[in-house]
């Protein structure tokens, strides 16, 4: 089992990494001070491999849970689902003494975490993160919220989780294709914050594809820890945090024209890096070798690099509703050489042409 802890001005929390952690959820809760009711956000895809323990786990130690499902999938994260969340919360007698658990991957978290972030004003919540995905990027940091069709991740909050619990056990139970998409999210760490862990990916590649489960605690603890040294530094990102947009600029415009459907977010992630490099090769942050390195790697595990015929003019458009949007300019990053990143300002047309996406 590890251990990663992030220091805050308001307060800390520990993300814990390791295996057969679920059955200990109850008294981890306890340990941090919660009680009351516990509302436990989750989907069907999630709930029959995992609720029964985290469930018990909590009853067991003198919580009140109460199980909310709401649909699997990305284009359920909208305001529909999250009033959804708000009607149950209301009827199960859910209290500003009562906390929230996200059992599932990035919709949940993200989701759940924003309903805590509003309901009663705010109460705590707890990250569960079952998915690679969640459990090395969306589950920490505290960035919750909803999508608009217009845009991704448009409605939202900053709001730290007070704790994290990533049990590597569930990654078992998860899709090849969304293990996979998680996979993207650990390159994106290495290629622009740490060429270490970038060269440990292209060595092991094969084992992280079998679920070396020692290899991927040692994998996510490495992200945690980048990720937690970022948020301390920039917590509501506001400068150095962007640095952990690599790829998703392009990626989140993919996934809104998609209609959150036909891409997972680690795929559009994986092109978007992609496209990043060779933007990168262009703007002289790195070389062709350097952008072949990521662009390999991320064919090796899978992935999509080449970005979906869309219209430059409706690409543009979604670049232009970006949270990251100030004033017609987007602080697009680059990554230079391996393991280091640099922001270059460009506007939607501009990276729309670049791209090269257009039919």
């Amino acid at each position: 089992m590890k251990t990663v802890s992030i220091a805050l001005a308001d307060h800390g929390y520990d993300i814990t990494i390791g295996k057969g952690l679920l059955a200990g959820i109850g008294n981890a809760c306890s340990a941090v001070g919660l009680r009351g009711s516990a509302a436990i956000v989750t989907n069907p895809t999630v709930a029959p491999l995992y609720a029964a323990t985290v469930t018990d786990a909590l009853r067991a130690a003198g919580f009140h849970p109460v199980l909310i499902e709401i649909p699997d999938g990305e284009e359920y994260k909208t305001a529909a689902t999250l009033q959804q969340v708000y009607d149950r919360l209301i009827a199960g007698g859910l209290d500003r003494h009562s906390f929230i658990v996200a059992l599932g991957g990035g919709v949940v978290g993200d989701l759940a975490g924003f309903a805590a972030a509003t309901y009663l004003r705010g109460i705590p919540f707890v990250q569960v993160p079952t998915t690679l995905l969640a459990q090395v990027d969306s589950s920490v940091g505290g960035k919750t919220g909803i999508d608009h069709p217009q845009g991704k991740n448009l409605i939202g909050a900053f709001y730290q989780p007070r704790l994290v619990l990533s049990d590597v056990n569930t990654l078992n139970t998860l899709s090849q294709r969304h293990y996979r998409a998680g996979l993207a999210e650990v390159v994106k760490y290495g290629a622009v914050l740490d060429a270490d862990l970038f060269a440990l990916l292209e060595a092991e590649t094969e084992a992280l594809l079998q679920l070396d489960s020692q290899l991927l605690e040692r994998v996510i603890a490495r992200c945690c820890e980048i990720k937690a040294c970022v948020v301390e530094q920039d917590e509501r990102e506001s400068g150095l945090r962007a640095v952990l947009n690599y790829g998703h600029t392009l990626g989140h415009a993919f996934e809104t024209l998609a209609g959150y459907q036909d891409l997972l977010h680690g795929e559009a992630v994986a092109i978007g890096m992609a496209l990043a490099a060779g933007l990168s090769v262009r703007e002289g942050y790195c070389s062709v070798d350097d952008a072949e390195r990521i662009v390999g790697l991320l064919q090796r595990m899978g992935l999509p690099t080449v970005a979906p015929p869309v219209e430059e003019e409706a690409l543009v458009l979604a670049l232009g509703r970006d949270k990251k949007n100030r004033s017609g300019t987007l602080q697009y990053v680059c990554n230079r050489g391996i393991g280091a990143h640099a922001f270059h300002q460009v506007t939607p047309a501009m990276l729309a042409a670049a791209c090269g996406t257009g039919r």
